[in-house]
């Protein structure tokens, strides 16, 4: 059994998951990335992006076929629309299959490989899992799925050695908030309700990403 540890990253190539890629390989992880996007190229002999489709079966298949052991996953893969996307079924749906969906088959492909390894996942869930935003249902329907999902796969794969947690984020400074946070007319209310009185930094959100991955997490399973 190879000792370097191996975590992959969906979304790996931009905002949350991209902090993530940076502090996994920070903590001597071999990371492979998924995703579609990249914002940033990351030079680093332990680092390997591909491009990726998390509602592509096919893909994730293949996948996991050629990686049998894995210490850790991250699912950070997520998409929102805008501009009232998420008030049409088609919207819907889509931000559903993403973000709930690519999460749901890359945890159930991975799970062979995690179990030869003892390794953990973190899902990424989100602040508006539990309060809902009205102008993106979609993306709160599937970040509360999310949770859910998160607890489910805990409760049943504990068991097996296969720690299942999540984080949700409040607002942080991603290409994803962008709008929010140059907006006045948003920017000043959300502000307002954060008692720390400011946006967070990527690099805070990944570092208890990497603790939840970590053996100093060894008993903490289904916490969000």
């Amino acid at each position: 059994m190879s000792k370097t540890r191996t975590a992959v990253v969906t979304g790996g190539g931009t905002g949350l998951g991209q902090a993530c890629v940076k502090a996994l390989l920070g903590d001597g992880y071999r990371v492979i990335s998924l995703g579609l996007d990249v914002e940033e190229e990351i030079s680093a002999p332990a680092h390997e992006h591909r491009r990726f489709d998390v509602t592509d079966s096919a893909a994730i298949a293949e996948f996991a076929t050629g990686e049998p052991e894995l210490d850790l996953l991250v699912n950070a893969a997520g998409i929102i629309i805008g501009d009232g996307g998420e008030l049409t079924d088609a919207g819907f749906a889509k931000v559903m299959e993403v973000n709930l969906g690519g999460t749901q088959q890359m945890c159930y492909a991975c799970k062979d490989a995690l179990r030869a390894r003892g390794g953990a996942v973190v899902n990424f869930a989100s602040m508006w899992s539990y309060f809902g935003s009205a102008r993106n249902p979609g993306y709160s329907a599937s970040k509360g799925a999310v949770v859910s999902l998160t607890h489910a796969l805990a409760a049943a794969w504990g068991g097996e050695g296969i720690r299942v947690n999540a984080v949700a984020p409040g607002w942080v400074r991603t290409r994803m908030a962008v709008n929010a946070m140059t907006d006045p007319a948003r920017s000043g209310p959300i502000l307002a309700r954060i008692p720390m009185d400011r946006w967070g930094d990527p690099a805070e959100v990944s570092s208890v990403v990497a603790f939840l991955g970590s053996p100093t997490a060894a008993y903490v399973n289904g916490a969000v």
